[in-house]
């Protein structure tokens, strides 16, 4: 844990990379329920 806070506080790289990382993982969960919700609502054409 001290390793984390080490590397998250000690410098602005290893802040930004951890921002970049999560703010991908966070796009990526929203868009995929996005996805999964629009295409369990949808009405099917047929």
């Amino acid at each position: 844990m001290e390793f984390w806070l080490e590397l998250l506080f000690g410098n602005a790289v290893g802040l930004s990379s951890m921002i970049v990382i999560f703010g991908a993982l966070g796009l990526m969960l929203f868009y995929g329920g996005f996805f999964i919700y629009k295409v369990m609502h949808d009405e099917s054409p047929h």
